[in-house]
């Protein structure tokens, strides 16, 4: 009797496990009712010179992305792809904004921001602050980023490199897949906002 039992409760266990699976494959494209806070309030310093907060995002769908002006590859690329998926939006994103969100204040001013961003889309605003204003913002929106030391005393920084969706409220809908053609990309966005 036990021998079979165990074949028994092993089947019903994959059964339960697979069902679990399935149900989160399965989940619509959009973030669940209970999601844990992401986001929140901040001060920073756009590139311009202007202090900018959470609010001045407030009242139209956004993204946000932290990255740094010295990032060899990862940031460029996603800021790339932003913009091009803001262009694939159309006029749908006519009242879009992005903020790009330094991890690295400490060679990142408003200067260095201005000229960096000036090869993206105009709507993406470059944010930096203090270490401290910069830290909080990252656990605001539940963040990585950390300084990893190079030669010669220079260094590069470890970061979160996810692009989020805030609604009009400033709530999380979740996280953009940027790796696709602009086209689909902004087919998934436009369900979103």
């Amino acid at each position: 009797m036990r021998r079979a039992l165990i074949p028994l409760l092993a089947f019903c266990l994959g059964l339960v496990g697979l069902t679990g699976a399935a149900v989160f494959a399965f989940m619509p494209d959009r973030a669940p009712v209970g999601v844990p806070g992401v986001g929140g309030p901040f001060t920073l310093i756009d590139q311009d010179g202007r202090t900018v907060t959470e609010r001045d995002f407030t009242g139209a769908p956004h993204l946000v992305f932290f990255g740094f002006t010295h990032c060899p590859d990862v940031c460029p690329t996603t800021l790339q792809q932003v913009s091009d998926v803001l262009a694939a939006l159309g006029p749908k994103a006519a009242r879009m904004r992005v903020a790009f969100v330094t991890v690295d204040p400490e060679r990142d001013d408003p200067a260095s921001l201005k000229t960096y961003l000036s090869s993206f889309d105009p709507r993406i605003t470059g944010l930096t602050g203090s270490p401290e204003q910069i830290v909080a913002t990252e656990k605001a929106y539940r963040a990585y980023a950390r300084k990893v030391p190079g030669k010669d005393g220079d260094y590069t920084m470890e970061h979160t490199a996810i692009v989020y969706v805030m609604d009009a409220q400033n709530r999380f809908l979740g996280a953009l897949d940027v790796s696709r053609p602009a086209e689909e990309t902004a087919a998934q966005l436009a369900k979103k906002i």
